[in-house]
């Protein structure tokens, strides 16, 4: 799930993972940080969340990495081929 927030020329993003049962850690992997792991943080619920302030203008594409080991697009977002013949999340700020 993500929401989004914009402001003059920055968008304050949050994403938000529901975890699979047995899921312990989950991190965030995009393309306005050159594809350097975030972990994200764990609700009370048991979701996972990060909020990423992002500049406008642009469509960032993103992934979750589960465990370690398994990764996973947004269900509500966008997907894109990405260069490994998967597919990758995408949100579009170029608006």
């Amino acid at each position: 799930m993500i929401k989004v927030k914009k402001n003059a020329n920055k968008a304050w993003v949050t994403f938000t993972y529901v975890p699979k049962e047995g899921e312990q850690k989950v991190e965030l992997l995009g393309s306005w940080s050159d594809w350097k792991a975030e972990s994200m943080k764990k609700k009370k619920n048991g979701d996972f969340y990060i909020t990423k302030i992002l500049p406008l203008g642009v469509i960032y594409e993103f992934r979750y990495f589960i465990d370690g080991k398994n990764w996973a697009n947004d269900e509500d977002a966008i997907e894109v081929h990405n260069s490994f013949g998967g597919t990758n999340s995408a949100i579009d700020l170029s608006a």
